[in-house]
C-alpha cells in the first residue's frame, strides 16, 4: 500500500484524509507519525493556495518526499468573506473550534436567512521533490445556521448547513459528508495525480 504524508496534526482532518485516500489504497500519515518532530508551520500566506504550498514544500524539503497539505477555512458572504485564512484562529491565537463557530454566530446575529451563504474552501497542494507543484481548490456551498447542531465533524462542520440539506455538516455521517465535503471536491480534482502515485 502506498503512504502519503499529509501535511496536519489535526486529527479530525487526518481521519477525513483517511477515509478519502482509502479507495485509492493509499495510506494517510500525518506530521504527528514521523519519527522526526515537526514544528508548527507559519502559515504567512495571502491565500489558501499559498498557505498550502507553503506547508507542502516545507515538509517536503525536510524528508525529500512527496507530501499533500491543504489549507481550508470558511468564507461567510455576509461577513466579506471571513474569517476565511484566519479561520483556524479566527477567535484568538489558540485554536478553539468552539470559540471560532461562537464568534460566527454573534457575528451573524440579526443577518436573515437568505444572506447567511457561506461555503467551505479547501485548496490542496501536492509537492513532490523534482516536480512541479499541483495545486487545486475544493468547494462545497451552503449556510450558516442559527445555532450549532450535531456531534460529527470538526470546525465550523455544526453551523454550516450544505446546500440542498436541512442538517448540519456535523449532523451527517462521515460517509455522507466525505462526499460533498470541500476536500472531497479537492481531491477529485487531482484523481489523476492519485491513480499515477497507485
Amino acid at each position: 500500500m502506498k503512504k502519503l504524508i499529509i501535511a496536519t496534526k489535526n486529527p479530525g482532518k487526518v481521519k477525513e484524509f483517511q477515509e478519502l485516500f482509502h479507495k485509492y489504497g493509499i495510506q494517510v500519515r500525518s506530521l504527528l507519525d514521523l519519527e522526526e518532530p515537526v514544528d508548527d508551520i507559519e502559515e504567512t500566506g495571502k491565500t489558501f493556495e499559498e498557505n498550502a504550498v507553503l506547508k507542502a514544500e516545507t515538509i517536503s524539503k525536510q524528508f525529500n518526499i512527496p507530501v499533500l497539505a491543504d489549507d481550508s477555512g470558511l468564507e461567510v458572504d455576509a461577513l466579506d468573506g471571513r474569517p476565511g485564512i484566519f479561520s483556524a484562529r479566527y477567535a484568538g491565537e489558540e485554536k478553539n473550534d468552539q470559540k471560532n463557530l461562537e464568534k460566527v454566530l454573534v457575528e451573524m446575529e440579526g443577518v436573515a436567512p437568505e444572506y447567511r451563504t457561506a461555503r467551505f474552501i479547501c485548496s490542496v497542494a501536492i509537492i513532490q521533490p523534482g516536480r512541479e507543484a499541483i495545486v487545486k481548490r475544493g468547494t462545497c456551498e451552503g449556510r450558516i445556521g442559527l445555532e450549532p447542531k450535531g456531534e460529527n465533524g470538526f470546525g465550523y462542520d455544526p453551523v454550516f448547513i450544505p446546500k440542498g440539506y436541512e442538517r448540519s455538516m456535523a449532523e451527517l455521517d462521515p460517509e455522507e459528508k466525505n462526499t460533498i465535503s470541500h476536500r472531497r471536491d479537492a481531491i477529485r480534482k487531482v484523481e489523476d495525480w492519485l491513480k499515477e502515485l497507485v
